[in-house]
């Protein structure tokens, strides 16, 4: 098993920055591809970037390719979301999850773990 804690969420301006990290428990985390999702009030949650076991492979939704990264960092059980040029659309509860199987996947369903979630807000 698995637990996760994001932090770094918070209130920035549009065009502004905000890394997101999510820390990870277990001594198994660098086996699980690791993924950010988001929801936003009164809409379906949806996935945002995933990385590969070893960061080597990277997935990202088209709203935020260019503008996002994830990375991680398995010595220290931590994946990171730097976002960039955010825009009033990124607000939302952002949510980091783990994946046990080896596919890097945008499917909410195949992540088995979830942290409870940090709010960003993007002023305009």
């Amino acid at each position: 098993q698995i637990q996760l804690v994001e932090s770094g969420g918070g209130l920035v301006q549009a065009g502004g920055s905000l890394r997101l990290s999510c820390a990870a428990s277990g001594r198994t985390f660098s086996s699980y591809v690791m993924g950010w999702f988001r929801q936003a009030p009164g809409k379906e949650r949806e996935f945002v970037a995933a990385v590969s076991r070893s960061g080597g492979r990277t997935l990202y939704a088209d709203s935020v390719k260019g503008r996002f990264t994830i990375s991680r960092d398995n010595a220290k059980n931590t994946v990171y979301l730097q976002m960039n040029s955010l825009k009033p659309e990124d607000t939302a509860v952002y949510y980091c999850a783990a994946d046990p199987l080896t596919l890097v996947t945008a499917r909410g369903a195949d992540y088995d773990y979830w942290g409870p979630g940090t709010q960003v807000t993007v002023s305009s």
